[in-house]
């Protein structure tokens, strides 16, 4: 049984982690698979938005403990800059928006590639935890970076050291979310979502996604250069100008991404 599940449908590259019996839990060929398909969506024109969800009763449990400690696994050396570290910069690198849909718990690992995405949603029965004081580790994967920015310093300290489990509702009320839906309406109102960006002018979404990227190093006098240029690569666009006539011409706009 394939790992990662993958296929393109409408523009959307449905991306979902296949291993439900070890509730999405990483090892090496998983990891190693989820950076192949990223890889396989960047090259993709058709490709226009990218959803990211789980098989089963789990979004992502991190790491799959057993492989840590196999003498002849990977090692945490490898398992950080070979697995998770390279799916993180794939995620903010892309130029194109990749949508978490959280279908249950997210812990470790799991929940810091969630967070790192362009749109995090999540189902309300779903749970986040930084799991990673419990067995005596630091939350990587992105973790120091993007939590304290998303729900500040305080609450990103105590939620990694005391290792607290915070619903859907909870993590929404923080700041660290997008939007929650109930367990019945979750995937078609997820899927509307990212139905909605890969019909966006998607170098548009790319640039905001580059700005927002260069914006967690820069004062504001560097921030304004950042959207400048970006600005007028943005403005020499097809969408920007198909964007401008439909306003013009009262009519919905038909973006192609280019």
């Amino acid at each position: 049984m394939a790992s990662i599940l993958f296929e393109i449908k409408n523009n959307i590259a449905l991306i979902t982690l296949n291993r439900p019996e070890k509730y999405n839990s990483f090892n090496r060929e998983m990891a190693l698979l989820l950076q192949d398909v990223f890889d396989k969506c960047n090259e993709d024109k058709n490709v226009r938005a990218i959803y990211i969800t789980g098989a089963g009763k789990a979004f992502c449990a991190g790491q799959d403990l057993a492989e840590v400690v196999d003498p002849n696994g990977p090692g945490m050396d490898k398992i950080l800059s070979e697995h998770y570290n390279p799916i993180i910069q794939r995620i903010r690198n892309i130029e194109k928006p990749v949508i978490a849909a959280i279908n249950g718990v997210a812990a470790g690992a799991g929940a810091n590639i969630a967070l790192c995405c362009d749109v995090v949603i999540a189902t309300s029965s779903a749970s986040f935890i930084q799991a990673f004081s419990k067995i005596g580790l630091i939350p990587d994967s992105g973790g120091t970076f993007f939590l304290p920015r998303l729900i500040g310093f305080q609450k990103a300290s105590a939620l990694m050291m005391l290792g607290d489990k915070i619903s859907a509702n909870e993590a929404l009320q923080m700041g660290m979310l997008y939007k929650v839906f109930t367990d019945e309406t979750f995937k078609d109102e997820s899927l509307k979502i990212a139905e909605t960006l890969a019909n966006m002018p998607t170098k548009a979404l790319a640039y905001i996604k580059q700005a927002l990227n260069f914006s967690t190093q820069n004062n504001l006098e560097k921030q304004l250069l950042v959207e400048d240029n970006l600005q007028q690569k943005a403005a020499i666009t097809s969408d920007y100008k198909e964007g401008v006539a439909a306003f013009l011409e009262k009519r919905l706009p038909k973006f192609i991404g280019e």
